[in-house]
This record gives C-alpha cells, sequence and structure tokens, in this order.
C-alpha cells in the first residue's frame, strides 16, 4: 500500500535529545554505509513529519583538515587555514529513513537544517560557522538535493583519506561541494584580520570594526598618519617604530582588548600576515615578522603624546567614515563629556574627556580634555572646529543649546544639529512646546 504524501512545508528539524542518541546512532547504522560514527565538534539532528515520526537523520562535525578544492575557493593562507578552520563544518552523514522516501523531503530537510546550522554550533561550541562542506560519492548518488540547496560544486578530491593521522590513498574520487551560511562567508574566513563575528563576544554590546577593510597603507593610511606623532625614544637600541607599536595597540583596542597585558597577548597571537600589514619589525634571521612585546608597548604608550595620538586617531577615522571604509549611510556625530572611572589627577579629580563620536559604527573622531577650570562649553566649538561636517547632523544634550552652538553649525561648519531643551531655558522650552503637530520631520 502506497504510504501518504508527506506535507514538506510542515516538516520540522531540531537537534536530537541526549536520550535519543542511541537511536539516533541505531538508525545511522541500520540505513547509512558509512554508519553513525561523527568527528569533532558535532551536531546532530533529526527532521519529524507532523505527527512526530522520523524521517531523516543529518550529521555535522570537523571539516577536512586540507582539501585542495575547498582550500582554492575560499583563498586562505596556510596559517590562517589553520586558525579558521573551526568556522567550516562537514555534512558527515545525511540518511532519509524509510518513511521519509518522498520527493523533496530530503532537500527540505537540509534546507531548514541550514537555516539554524550556525546557532546552534554558537550554542553549543560558543562559536558560529560560516561555510558547509560534504562530500559525494559518485558510485553512489548524484548529490541532487545539495544542488537543490544552492550547494556548490568545488572539485574533485584526489582519493586519499586519513588513518591513524597519517593519509592513505584509497582510489576513491569524490566530489566536493560547499554551500556559504552568510554571503561575506569567505572575505571573514580568508581575512587577514578577525571578521566581527569571530572576534566578537556575547558580552560586548558595542559593534566591532572590520579591519579587513581599513586603510593602514598608503599616505592617508593608518601607518603614514601614526608616523607624523613625535617619536621621544633614543633611537639607539629601537626596534620597532613607534608607528606600528601604535598601530598593534589600536587595532588590538578595536579587537577588544582593555589593558596593556591584553594588547601584548593580542600582538603575540598576530598571524604574519597581520603583523607584515601593521609594520612590525621583519628579523633578517629568522625570516619572519616580530611583535613587539608587552613591555614595548608599555613604554611607547606610557611616552607618546596623548592629545597628538587623539588628533591624529580621529583625523584617521573621521577620513576613513567620509571615504565609506567604515559603513555610515547618514553621517550623525554625537558630542558628549565623559568622567574616566580610575583615571585620577593629582588633585583626586578624575579626567574628563569631551568626544565628538560618529553614531553607528561608533568611531570617535575628535577627543580632548576639559580642563577643571572651565566646562564643556567652552570646549564645543575648538572640538569641532577642524572636522569637515557638511551634511552632517550633530547631536547634544541641553548644555549645548546655545545660539552660538547653533550659528556655528550652520553657518560654518553647514551641518544640522538637534539640541536637548530641558526648562532651565523656560523661554525658549515654551516656544517649542507652542509649535503645532508636524513642525519637525519625524
Amino acid at each position: 500500500m502506497q504510504e501518504p504524501p508527506i506535507d514538506v512545508s510542515r516538516i520540522s528539524v531540531r537537534p536530537i535529545l541526549l536520550s535519543e542518541q542511541a537511536r539516533f546512532d541505531a538508525g545511522l547504522d541500520e540505513h547509512h554505509w558509512l554508519g553513525h560514527r561523527l568527528v569533532g565538534e558535532t551536531m546532530r539532528y533529526v527532521a519529524l513529519s507532523p505527527d512526530g515520526e522520523w524521517l531523516a537523520l543529518v550529521g555535522f562535525g570537523a571539516a577536512a583538515l586540507a582539501c585542495r578544492p575547498r582550500d582554492s575557493f575560499v583563498g586562505w593562507s596556510d596559517e590562517i587555514h589553520f586558525k579558521r578552520l573551526r568556522y567550516v563544518t562537514n555534512n558527515q552523514r545525511f540518511c532519509i529513513l524509510p518513511a521519509g522516501r518522498q520527493a523533496n523531503v530530503a532537500s527540505a530537510v537540509l534546507s531548514r537544517c541550514l537555516k539554524r546550522l550556525s546557532d546552534d554550533y554558537e550554542q553549543r561550541w560558543g562559536h558560529p560557522v560560516f561555510l558547509v562542506e560534504t562530500f559525494v560519492d559518485p558510485s553512489r548518488h548524484r548529490g541532487t538535493c545539495y544542488l537543490a540547496s544552492n550547494f556548490t560544486v568545488l572539485g574533485t578530491t584526489l582519493g586519499y583519506g586519513r588513518v591513524s593521522g597519517r593519509y592513505v590513498h584509497h582510489g576513491k574520487q569524490k566530489l566536493c561541494l560547499a554551500r556559504l551560511l552568510r554571503r561575506d562567508a569567505l572575505s571573514i574566513l580568508s581575512g587577514e584580520f578577525d571578521h566581527p563575528a569571530i572576534s566578537s563576544t556575547p558580552r560586548r554590546k558595542a559593534p566591532l570594526i572590520n579591519l579587513n577593510n581599513v586603510n593602514f597603507e598608503g599616505d592617508s593610511g593608518l601607518l603614514a598618519r601614526l608616523s607624523q606623532i613625535c617619536d621621544h625614544r633614543k633611537p639607539r637600541g629601537v626596534r620597532h617604530s613607534l608607528s606600528s607599536v601604535l598601530a598593534v595597540a589600536a587595532c588590538a583596542t578595536v579587537a577588544g582588548c582593555r589593558s596593556l597585558t591584553a594588547i601584548g597577548e593580542w600582538a603575540a597571537d598576530c598571524p604574519q600576515e597581520v603583523l607584515a600589514r601593521l609594520g612590525a619589525k621583519f628579523h633578517p634571521v629568522h625570516k619572519r615578522y616580530v611583535p613587539p612585546s608587552d613591555a614595548t608597548i608599555r613604554r611607547a604608550i606610557a611616552a607618546v603624546d596623548g592629545d597628538a595620538l587623539d588628533e591624529v586617531i580621529g583625523e584617521w577615522l573621521f577620513d576613513m567614515v567620509r571615504t565609506g571604509h567604515l559603513e555610515e549611510h547618514q553621517l550623525v556625530v554625537a558630542v558628549d563629556g565623559k568622567s574616566l572611572r580610575g583615571a585620577t589627577q593629582d588633585d583626586g579629580r578624575c579626567v574628563h574627556l569631551f568626544a565628538a563620536m560618529v553614531q553607528g559604527n561608533r568611531a570617535v573622531i575628535a577627543q580632548r580634555e576639559v580642563d577643571h577650570k572651565t566646562n564643556e562649553i567652552t570646549g564645543f566649538k575648538p572640538l569641532l572646529e577642524d572636522l569637515d561636517l557638511q551634511g552632517a547632523v550633530v547631536t547634544a544634550d541641553a548644555m549645548h543649546a546655545q545660539r552660538e552652538h547653533a550659528r556655528f553649525l550652520c553657518e560654518d561648519k553647514d551641518a544640522d544639529y538637534l539640541l536637548g531643551v530641558k526648562q532651565n531655558q523656560p523661554s525658549l522650552f515654551e516656544a517649542i512646546q507652542s509649535l503645532p503637530g508636524g513642525s519637525f520631520s519625524p
């Protein structure tokens, strides 16, 4: 008697429960020629019909250590390859059970697995995956369900397999197929710097900058800008240029480091490609780039002129925003001041910084310390004086609701503004309240 057709739109896919693994393994041993053994960081899924019947078993695990078609497709170097291999997973098992052997079931199950795969990996193993690979034996099947799920045929393997840590030629060439789980997966996997999708953590709320899109080289690059800062170190015994040390510190800070020790550890872990882009010293004997040590970074940062560094970094970040390296569709600059907790001066007061920050990517494009004998109002115009704010929107709190500030932004800088108003300016407050609805665009 023919089974009634399955409504593929109602098929659900979920990870198996711990109590279901024995049943999962038994199903693969019975219906899949490779058995149930999965290796590496694994995810096991079961596909269910609307009435809860098991239709398919899907298993993912560690990617192949080396695969020429895949490695050529990704375009990563050997060092980055082994560093990022954990972000690639292999569909090691895909078994349609007898109850699910109907048209369109396989592609529907695979599609539902891929939609949730990266999130499930991050929840279970602490990191996402960006690429799924699989190998198809042409003597057994054609891989139609993979092609229907937008997998790309990358090429043919050489017919080798790993046995007890050694490569053994078995002669069975297989098709290598791969599917990107996000559009920028290749740039994430092959980029010299860790992409924010890799380096960010759940606790970090601020967005990270993708350093692969950052301009380091050339006359307008970060290294050239940092070379403008005066190096007060004695030339004798200097191994690392000040620009390279500061570039390392800046990138480590953007990557989430919050101490000099963390910056030194980040530098020590940098791949050779990253150190080359940051202008690190090349050792002529060891034939490799050498990162600055924790002590070197500490001494260089302690001796540098903080105001000059703020100015150079701010100008560079603002140029990055203006030239599109840091994506920002509408330039909105927030002006605000904050006291630095823990940074106390001789008089016991905290250092108070007044800064202009591009909203969205949170790039600080101008910053200066506010003297305790004055306040932020007098520092407003000097902070923004050298910035090209044409067409920008500048936001600030009620302290800066001043006629001179508004005139400066509109007439001198050709910018718009959004300033808070409180009841300490009763005439202005009442005038704004009396305006009819719709006076301002949303």
